[in-house]
């Protein structure tokens, strides 16, 4: 089992930035896969990053080039980084981590941006 424990959203105008944190506890040894979904009112959720152990790191179209996912290996945490904040980015921002052949889901923050 893993335990995962997101934190750094908020409210924030356009043009801000959020960083958001991801840590993950329990059955953590050598995970591979950490990312970050999000699911706007109304809609499917989407992968927004992610980022594998060895650092190869996947990005939506959407944010590639505002958005940043790094991770700390020792610590199990991963961060996503958002700049240039746009009020289409405004959606709950779910932690994921592919882990021995399950799929693991924080509880969700809140990232809104004003106009």
């Amino acid at each position: 089992q893993v335990q995962l424990v997101e934190s750094g959203g908020g409210l924030v105008q356009a043009g801000g930035s959020l960083r958001l944190s991801c840590a993950a506890s329990g059955s953590v040894f050598s995970i591979n896969v950490m990312g970050w979904y999000r699911q706007a009112p109304g809609k499917q959720r989407e992968l927004v990053a992610r980022i594998t152990s060895g650092g190869t790191t996947t990005y939506a179209d959407s944010v590639r080039g505002r958005f940043t996912i790094s991770r700390d290996n020792a610590e199990n945490t991963v961060y996503l980084q958002l700049n240039s904040l746009k009020p289409e980015d405004t959606a709950v921002y779910y932690c994921n981590v592919f882990h021995m052949g399950r799929n693991y889901w924080g509880q969700g923050t809140q990232v809104t941006v004003s106009s």
